[in-house]
C-alpha cells in the first residue's frame, strides 16, 4: 500500500481510498449521508490541502448551510441533485455517447445526481426529461435520438415500465434507476425496483433504488472499457 493511499487524514473516522481511481479508474467519491458536518469538512479540508479533486453525494442543503463560510466556498453545490464538487471539470468528452431518460420531472434528482457523476468523471450527456409511458408518444418522438445513444439511463418509478419500452427500441447498454416516486405501494421505489429487475426486455441493467451516482459509474465503467478496447489495451 502507497502512503499515497494512507492519508493522512483530517478526521480520526476518516480512512480515504486515495488509490481508488489508480486501481479502478473512478475515484472514491463522499456519500455524506449519515456523517457529521465536521467529518464532511476534515474531508473537503485534507483533498483541497492536497490538491485533490472530490465528488460528494448526498449532501443535504442543511449540511451544506451548516458548513463554515471557507469550506462552502471551496465546493460547487447543487441542491437540486444533494452534490458537491470540489475542483474543476474539465471539458466533457462526447463519446461514448450517453443518454439520461426520465419517465417524469418528479424523478429529476437522481437523474441530476447521475448527470453530476458523468460530468465529475469527464462525460457529457443527453437528457431526455418527463416520456413516461403514460404518454408514449413522447418517448417515440425522441426515439432517434436514443438510438443513437451508446448508454442509456432510465430513471422511472411507479410500475417503472419505461426501462422496458427504452431496451426495446435501442441497440445500446440501458441501465435502468427506480425512483421512489409514486403513491401506496409504489411509493419507496420497491415495485419499481422489482418491475425493472422482472423486465422481459433482453440485457437490461438494474441499480438500486433512486441510486443515479450507482448508473452514472456503471456508465463510466463502460466507457472506460470502451476507450482501452479502442486503444488495443
Amino acid at each position: 500500500m502507497s502512503i499515497n493511499e494512507r492519508g493522512p487524514d483530517g478526521h480520526p473516522d476518516v480512512t480515504f481510498d486515495r488509490g481508488r481511481g489508480g486501481r479502478i479508474g473512478i475515484e472514491e467519491a463522499v456519500l455524506c449521508e449519515h456523517k457529521s458536518v465536521p467529518q464532511i469538512a476534515a474531508i473537503i479540508g485534507d483533498a483541497a490541502a492536497e490538491g485533490r479533486r472530490l465528488l460528494l453525494t448526498r449532501l443535504t442543503a442543511e449540511q451544506f448551510g451548516d458548513m463554515a463560510e471557507n469550506m462552502r466556498q471551496l465546493v460547487d453545490y447543487c441542491a437540486a441533485s444533494r452534490t458537491a464538487i470540489l475542483g474543476e471539470i474539465g471539458p466533457l468528452a462526447s463519446t461514448p455517447r450517453i443518454g439520461l431518460v426520465s419517465a417524469g420531472t418528479s424523478d429529476y434528482a437522481p437523474m441530476a445526481e447521475a448527470k453530476r457523476t458523468l460530468a465529475y468523471g469527464g462525460m457529457d450527456a443527453t437528457e431526455v426529461s418527463d416520456v413516461g409511458v403514460a404518454g408514449l408518444w413522447r418517448l417515440l418522438a425522441r426515439e432517434e435520438l436514443l438510438r443513437e445513444m451508446d448508454v442509456v439511463i432510465v430513471f422511472a418509478g411507479m410500475d417503472a415500465a419505461l426501462p422496458s419500452v427504452v431496451a426495446g427500441l435501442v441497440p445500446g447498454v440501458v441501465i435502468g434507476v427506480p425512483t421512489s416516486v409514486g403513491y401506496g405501494v409504489a411509493r419507496g421505489g420497491r415495485v419499481a425496483l422489482d418491475s425493472i429487475l422482472a423486465s422481459c426486455a433482453p440485457g437490461v441493467t438494474v441499480v438500486n433504488i433512486d441510486n443515479g451516482y450507482g448508473a452514472a459509474t456503471s456508465a463510466l465503467r463502460l466507457a472506460n472499457m470502451m476507450r482501452r478496447a479502442a486503444a488495443g489495451e
